[in-house]
């Protein structure tokens, strides 16, 4: 006896939406517990030294916190993509986003093709240089 395509797609989307509310909730925590310890360490500061120290430690927490809220926004768009059955088609390309690409980053927006393209558009503008046709860098003809 086989079960229908629409139970089969309801567990599929039970199944991602516990995961991503679990991941919601693994970061939620890490960042209570980085907000709580914040103002116990600054009391504990004893000498510049430790202040430089303390101050790296709370640069990192903060930049950890900014990563953390970032990826909860994240977290929140796929669970509305996943209400509205948009949750694992590519933003770019439209094709499906591979079941193993889901899992291991579950609130990806781009098949993994796409994510290629991204990342080394991103580099290529941060080196100052624009993308050719096609998303690569032509590189100048040498001159022998």
């Amino acid at each position: 006896m086989t079960r229908s395509r629409t139970a089969v797609d309801h567990e599929r989307h039970e199944v991602l939406r516990r995961m991503l509310e679990d991941r919601r909730m693994e970061i939620q925590d890490k960042l209570r517990s980085i907000r709580e310890s914040l103002p116990a360490a600054v009391a504990e500061v004893k000498d510049a030294e430790e202040q430089s120290v303390n101050d790296f430690v709370q640069d990192m927490d903060f930049a950890l916190m900014e990563m953390k809220s970032e990826t909860l926004g994240k977290i929140d768009e796929a669970i509305h993509h996943l209400e509205h059955g948009t949750y694992g088609t590519c933003a770019e390309c439209n094709r499906e986003i591979a079941e193993a690409r889901l899992k291991a980053v579950p609130f990806a927006t781009l098949c993994r093709d796409c994510q290629e393209r991204e990342e080394n558009r991103d580099i290529e503008e941060r080196a100052g240089r624009a993308p050719a046709a096609g998303g690569y860098v032509l590189s100048p003809p040498t001159l022998k």
